[in-house]
């Protein structure tokens, strides 16, 4: 496969989302329950994001259906997309999920992966030439912003685990957000909190990766997301102190792909995810560097080596399926 979004591969991707956004089981709730009145089905609770295994993997299925469509709208899956966002994306669905998220015990749902995921989604919609799904989903999108502006001031320390509970990854997607529709103010938060939580780190050594149901990597997520929330002359010295040993190869673990032993094992298939994740912070974080630099073509050469263990295994196995195309288009696209 190539390593980049062919129509040809766009049109698999969104072959695979189109299967799974509506099926409803199996599923896996993150909701709470304050008594029996709260036990629903997914569609229920949440009658737009309720395929995909959980609700997560459906906002990002939806997401890279929406950068599909306004990448290459021409496959044969765009009248398909369309008529699923004009059935789905509506104001009384999206009343829905709203009503879900003002739960009492909602205020943690999804905090920060399925937040980050949300605003992707939204900004993505905005950037198509029809705003009328950005427009539906916005009181949505407006729960998950203010969200953020309660939480990250009050949030004393970042999450730098490799899965749903990692802060930089959140703020990275959530930037996308904030830039696209021009809202300063979380920009600004974002930025701060960022400085705040991850300014002062240099030399960081990965030694924690990875573990067994990684799907991110906390050190190059982080580089990441520093990376898109601070300026260029900011993030380049940054990036010389926080990862100083790139030319020789260090540290070795971001360097090998992970191996991944069972894709019927949930946790285990999350390593697929690991190397497409890596190989989307590798290529965007080559492309801020200077043209000349010595370490664009090891880090380039890494990711198209993470790139190469991952693609083949897409699609196969439903624990991986449900999700694993939304980082692939990642990858493919940094």
């Amino acid at each position: 496969m190539p390593h980049t979004l062919t129509a040809e591969t766009a049109q698999d991707f969104a072959a695979i989302a189109l299967g799974h956004v509506r099926r409803e089981y199996p599923n896996k709730p993150a909701n709470a329950f304050a008594g029996p009145e709260d036990a629903r089905t997914p569609s229920q609770l949440f009658p737009i994001f309720h395929g995909s295994l959980d609700w997560h993997s459906c906002v990002h299925g939806y997401w890279m259906m929406a950068h599909i469509l306004r990448k290459i709208p021409d496959i044969p899956a765009a009248e398909d997309i369309r008529a699923l966002f004009n059935e789905m994306l509506v104001p009384e669905k999206v009343e829905g999920e709203c009503s879900t998220m003002a739960h009492p015990l909602a205020r943690g749902f999804e905090r920060p992966y399925g937040w980050g995921w949300l605003l992707k989604l939204s900004a993505e919609l905005w950037l198509l030439d029809d705003r009328r799904w950005f427009r539906n989903l916005k009181p949505l999108s407006d729960v998950f912003v203010q969200r953020f502006t309660d939480f990250l001031p009050i949030a004393t320390y970042p999450v730098r685990v490799g899965t749903h509970f990692n802060t930089a990854f959140a703020m990275r997607l959530a930037a996308d957000y904030a830039e696209s529709v021009e809202d300063a103010a979380l920009g600004q938060l974002l930025r701060e909190t960022a400085l705040r939580w991850y300014g002062q780190d240099e030399a960081c050594p990965a030694w924690g990766e990875p573990s067994g149901d990684d799907f991110l990597s906390s050190a190059l997520v982080e580089a990441e997301c520093m990376r898109r929330l601070m300026p260029r002359q900011d993030f380049l010295p940054w990036f010389d102190r926080f990862l100083p040993e790139i030319e020789a190869r260090k540290p070795v673990t971001l360097f090998s792909p992970a191996s991944v032993s069972d894709r019927s094992d949930g946790k285990i298939a999350h390593l697929d995810g690991l190397n497409l994740s890596r190989a989307w912070c590798w290529r965007s974080l080559a492309r801020a560097l200077p043209e000349g630099d010595p370490r664009r073509p090891i880090m380039e050469k890494t990711a198209g080596e993470h790139l190469a263990g991952a693609l083949p295994h897409v699609a196969g196995d439903y624990m991986g399926e449900h999700w694993l195309a939304s980082f692939a288009t990642l990858a493919l696209e940094a």
